[in-house]
């Protein structure tokens, strides 16, 4: 039952933050804690604003076959689970301001009243070269979150990872984050057209 009831979760979820921008077509990941060390992940082929039954799978930490199936991104998922456990759901997003605003910004710091009640201020982690990026990233990212003592991690020219107890308000953080990095990239070009006026 609680397998099913996250799946759900996890299409309503889904549905909203591509219709958002926050997942492509195939780009992107969304998880969701369920019994033990299990975890239910979107499968590699899986288009965001449609999942289906067919397109989760659910994986243990043992690594069998069906990790063959799940997306690139499982083992990243995998430990944070393993690591945070106020983690129940976990998404890897790629809103186009934030990501855009990480490419030449180190810190996020929102200066809208929600994104500022919410995050006060993000440190943008550069992961330096992105050849071996995946072999690192299960890893750093984990230990980023768990160091910074944050929910969410915005990682330059690559996009957000973001975990927590409810599919809502891991919609609701990625939300906020994106309209406050919108907005001060806004705010930016408003700057720069008054100034070359």
């Amino acid at each position: 039952m609680e397998i099913k009831r996250s799946i759900q979760e996890m299409k309503k979820i889904s549905l909203a933050m591509f219709r958002k921008n926050f997942f492509g077509v195939f780009h992107g990941s969304i998880s969701s804690k369920v019994e033990g060390n299990q975890f239910v992940i979107n499968k590699q082929n899986a288009i965001f604003d449609d999942i289906g039954d067919d397109d989760v799978v659910v994986l243990s930490s043992k690594k069998d076959y069906r990790w063959n199936d799940a997306s690139m991104d499982a083992a990243i998922h995998h430990n944070i689970y393993k690591n945070i456990n106020e983690a129940r759901f976990i998404c890897y997003a790629m809103p186009h301001y934030t990501t855009a605003y990480s490419l030449n910004h180190s810190v996020l710091v929102p200066k809208d009243y929600f994104g500022y009640m919410k995050f006060d201020e993000i440190n943008i982690y550069d992961p330096k070269q992105f050849e071996d990026w995946y072999e690192r990233a299960e890893t750093e990212i984990y230990r980023h979150l768990i160091e910074n003592k944050t929910n969410i991690m915005i990682i330059r020219g690559y996009g957000v990872y973001a975990y927590a107890r409810t599919a809502s308000q891991l919609a609701k953080d990625v939300a906020i984050l994106e309209n406050s990095a919108k907005l001060l990239m806004l705010s930016e070009d408003t700057r720069s057209q008054l100034t070359e006026n």
